[in-house]
């Protein structure tokens, strides 16, 4: 297939700095459409992984493994889209794809691949050492026909999903976009800002979880204080933050507004499919029957504090401030990565 580049783009390669090289592999919309460059291929993937892990669940089992393909595909597909693609079509090697990319879309992808990487380790080493299922796919088990309809009801649609959650780190490697135009210092700015929103989900993510680990090795009662004392569910609220993160770094490159539907597709899933209403219907319906103290706290839990956006009383929360205090860190190594690779 021949590429069309644009005299523009011509004079921007002529004019870019040494450190990075040209290497386009990029398609406007008027050549194939965004559905066909984008949202196809992803779905591709997806459904065949997800076609792989559904038969690799069947045989064992275990719903979860389901769980271990979000994150791990994610990351597999932005990798594919970025750095495999050129790859491939212009027959290069991976040192010349990786310096092929602007400076903006190589701390979207470094990121992506940080934010995945940490959450696939997090839920295979949790589901390794439970040896079991998660309590709602237990529970979802015991439905007659479960692995029979399986398929078709929790595997493939979330590829589907996955598809559109993922534009934000496919659309920037296949799609060109015009951009918006912004003043260099601008869009140092609104890097600045995707990276911190980024370093706060992030930091946000990992202090819940190890927090989480650390308390049930010590109690067995629900963890109600650190990062979960700001909200019930701080784990979601932080991916939710590290998605939107993704859209704003594309603000700083070749932005498209279809990037936007990424973070809002997986803000509507945590919310309405598999995130905080989800796991508190299934610790309400456990507890009440099984452990009438946890029932009580998670009743009273509601009552104080919000399951997924912060009361405005809670931004003062000492561990609020200090996953602000992270996106500022993060900042600050973006810029010291982003000098060194100046010099």
């Amino acid at each position: 297939m021949a590429f069309f580049i644009p005299p523009s783009a011509l004079q921007n390669q002529a004019t870019s700095s040494l450190h990075s090289p040209p290497l386009q592999n990029k398609m406007t919309t008027s050549d194939v459409g965004i559905f066909k460059s984008t949202l196809l291929p992803s779905l591709g993937i997806y459904s065949t992984l997800s076609l792989a892990t559904y038969l690799a669940a069947e045989a064992t089992d275990r719903v979860e493994l389901k769980d271990w393909l979000w994150p791990s595909c994610q990351v597999l597909n932005a990798w594919w889209t970025a750095i495999g693609q050129p790859i491939h079509k212009h027959n290069t090697s991976l040192g010349t794809a990786w310096d092929a990319l602007p400076w903006t879309e190589r701390v979207l992808l470094s990121c992506v691949t940080i934010w995945g990487t940490r959450l696939f380790a997090r839920i295979a080493a949790r589901s390794l050492v439970r040896g079991k299922d998660d309590s709602r796919y237990e529970a979802a088990k015991k439905e007659p026909g479960f692995w029979k309809g399986a398929l078709m009801k929790l595997f493939l649609p979330e590829a589907a999903i996955l598809s559109v959650i993922s534009l934000p780190f496919t659309v920037p490697f296949t799609v060109g976009g015009a951009g918006l135009a912004l003043e260099e210092n601008v869009v140092n700015v609104v890097r600045a800002v995707g990276v911190a929103v980024f370093g706060m989900g992030f930091a946000m993510e990992v202090i819940a979880d190890t927090q989480l680990g650390l308390h049930r090795q010590e109690r067995t009662d629900l963890c109600r204080h650190g990062i979960w004392g700001v909200v019930r569910h701080p784990n979601y609220l932080g991916d939710t933050l590290v998605h939107c993160s993704f859209a704003l770094l594309n603000m700083a490159g070749s932005f498209s507004p279809v990037v936007l539907l990424g973070p809002l597709a997986n803000y509507l899933f945590l919310r309405g499919m598999g995130g905080d209403k989800q796991t508190e219907a299934s610790q309400e319906e456990r507890y009440k029957s099984d452990d009438p103290h946890k029932y009580e706290q998670l009743q009273q839990w509601r009552k104080e504090k919000n399951s997924f956006w912060p009361a405005m009383r809670d931004l003062v929360n000492p561990w609020a401030l200090a996953v602000a205090g992270c996106g500022f860190i993060a900042v600050v190594i973006e810029e010291g990565f982003r000098g060194a690779y100046d010099m």
